[in-house]
């Protein structure tokens, strides 16, 4: 292969890689897959995922395609599936569009495709070459990928803090510690992830509803998850007032589950779904447990939101994979409520270690992307 024919096949992955990240938050369990069809070095059709999983990416773009197909060059984000599923497999779906050539990012870990969409397209005598953009590929499907691999969804923490890291002001003050423009790329964030998950504490202290209010995006609000061991949140809090409108999920411990059963019709007769999970020696539930149960609902992208408890557990028994955190440019002083409570950490080679993936300006405030060291 010659450069010029290297450097086309990334430029066209790149466009498949950003038609992919439409699908993130909108096609769980499933990964974000984007497709793009190209003759003579000229886009003719692009397909991604869509909302639920269905029709694929390659499909959609078969479908734009029509006739045009036959003798192209498809480039596909992930290894075209070949089972049959809801759907006939994605790699059959090439072969009898008359494709001539596939690119491919990255290999399907699922154990019912793993390397046999590739090996059914070659059987075909179609020309395959896999790895182009490949871990751009992976970070697009981490969520899917960890799911696939662990049973467990990517935890993504968004922390808004001040500059010195506080998320309140001594009397629990905290709207609003960032600007409107950093507010709204905290809203796409919650586009871009299958599931949101607060601590009862900050549900009963904030009242929120937990929703995607950018305009344009309002359809795609996450699953809200709500930490409530002891069932504290009443039937008349906006989440479970809006419960039959957008899923609602409490998390509790199986001793509340028992002694508050009143309490567990009425919130389940608003439609909230109440899972119990066991609880640790601290009196906390189980993260393990209610990550895995998250990943066994078909959650591959889990954004939590706080507070700072729910931040502390997470961080401190390393299950946060990544951290966007917001930092304002002002300072409360140290009676504010820290974005991170202690730790216990006496030395410096037992801390939670992070690398820097991404930092801009958003207005008066800054973003940080961090992704856990491994």
């Amino acid at each position: 292969m010659n450069q010029s024919d290297k450097c086309s096949d990334v430029r066209f992955m790149r466009i498949a890689l950003e038609l992919a990240k439409r699908g993130l938050g909108r096609v769980a369990p499933n990964p974000a897959v984007g497709c793009v069809l190209t003759q003579n070095n000229q886009v003719i059709a692009r397909g991604w995922t869509q909302d639920g999983g269905r029709p694929h990416a390659e499909t959609e773009a078969l479908d734009r395609a029509g006739n045009r197909a036959a003798g192209s060059t498809a480039y596909v984000t992930l290894e075209p599936c070949a089972h049959t599923g809801e759907t006939g497999p994605c790699a059959a779906a090439l072969i009898n569009a008359g494709i001539k050539k596939v690119v491919v990012a990255m290999l399907d870990p699922d154990p019912r495709v793993n390397g046999g969409g590739i090996k059914l397209m070659q059987d075909a005598g179609l020309e395959v070459l896999s790895g182009v953009c490949q871990e751009q590929a992976m970070r697009v499907n981490s969520g899917f990928l960890s799911r696939v691999e662990t049973g467990l969804p990517l935890v993504t923490l968004k922390i808004a803090s001040s500059l010195d890291g506080c998320i309140s002001t001594k009397i629990g003050q905290s709207q609003w510690i960032t600007g409107t423009e950093a507010r709204a790329v905290g809203h796409f964030l919650r586009s871009q992830n299958d599931a949101i998950l607060i601590g009862s504490g900050t549900a009963l202290k904030d009242n929120p509803t937990l929703t995607c209010r950018l305009k344009g995006l309002e359809g795609t609000s996450p699953i809200r998850v709500v930490l409530d061991g002891k069932l504290r949140i009443p039937p008349t809090h906006k989440l479970v007032q809006t419960a039959k409108e957008l899923p609602v999920i409490f998390f509790t411990s199986t001793n509340a589950l028992l002694k508050k059963k009143e309490h567990v019709l009425v919130l389940q007769r608003s439609g909230v779904r109440i899972i119990a999970v066991n609880e640790d020696g601290e009196g906390n539930l189980m993260i393990v447990e209610f990550l895995r149960a998250l990943g066994d609902e078909g959650v591959t992208r889990l954004l939590v939101e706080g507070g700072a408890s729910v931040a502390t557990s997470l961080l401190s028994q390393k299950w946060v994979d990544h951290i966007f955190w917001f930092r304002s440019a002002s300072i409360i002083g140290g009676d504010g409520t820290p974005a991170i409570r202690g730790f216990g950490i006496d030395n410096l080679s037992n801390s939670v270690a992070f690398s820097r993936a991404s930092f801009r300006q958003v207005g008066n405030d800054v973003i940080e992307g961090l992704e856990r060291r491994r």
